[in-house]
């Protein structure tokens, strides 16, 4: 279970906006819950995902010490890690609750599950990628892809819990170490689930690509 004192994810999530779409109820009961962040200074980096379940229950850890050229291409590639590392413990149509703390981010990837659940395929909102994302975005695109009922709420950064992973990896860098759990719940199919086989992972591409 989430550590005493520390909301699960899932709190986070229920308790935070998601640009672009509708949070009902119903929206709350996710398989997995991502929480992702990526850190930028001249001295370096990192990138710190953590991935929970609906209980609670802890999967993983990671604190990567990481060179993004910027903020933003940081937040990008930390995301796209976290949706690489959930891809392997979840089975097809899982449904993700993301919880970042990049607003831009968060607003991209849902107005991309839209575009997906649209018969036209034309996104009802535009995705506006900041420069040297857009090999990690489609990365992300693919993950996406490749789960369920996907969508991302935004929260403050001081609440992230990826956050203090991202800033300090050389302080965190033990959370690597640590077997991570599988656990594979039951996924109903989905109503809201993209077909299809997501493309490979882009996940080998270095930061400034």
């Amino acid at each position: 279970m989430a550590a005493y004192g520390r909301p699960a994810l899932r709190d986070l999530f229920d308790e935070s906006p998601t640009p672009h779409i509708a949070h009902p109820p119903r929206t709350h009961h996710r398989d997995f819950y991502l929480a992702t962040d990526g850190s930028y200074s001249g001295d370096g980096g990192g990138l710190g995902a953590v991935v929970e379940t609906r209980d609670g229950t802890r999967v993983t850890r990671l604190s990567i010490p990481d060179p993004a050229p910027d903020n933003n291409v940081a937040e990008y590639r930390a995301l796209h890690l976290g949706l690489d590392v959930l891809a392997t413990r979840v089975p097809a149509g899982a449904s993700v609750g993301l919880v970042l703390d990049h607003d831009d981010l968060a607003a991209n990837v849902n107005a991309a599950v839209l575009a997906a659940r649209d018969p036209t395929g034309r996104p009802v909102h535009s995705v506006d990628l900041p420069p040297r994302t857009g090999n990690h975005w489609r990365g992300i695109e693919a993950r996406l892809a490749g789960l369920g009922a996907v969508r991302a709420a935004v929260l403050d950064g001081g609440e992230n819990p990826a956050h203090p992973l991202a800033n300090a990896p050389d302080l965190y860098d033990h959370v690597n170490d640590r077997p991570a759990r599988c656990v594979l719940p039951e996924c109903p199919a989905s109503t809201d689930s993209p077909e299809g086989v997501p493309p490979p992972s882009r996940a080998d591409r270095h930061a400034s690509d």
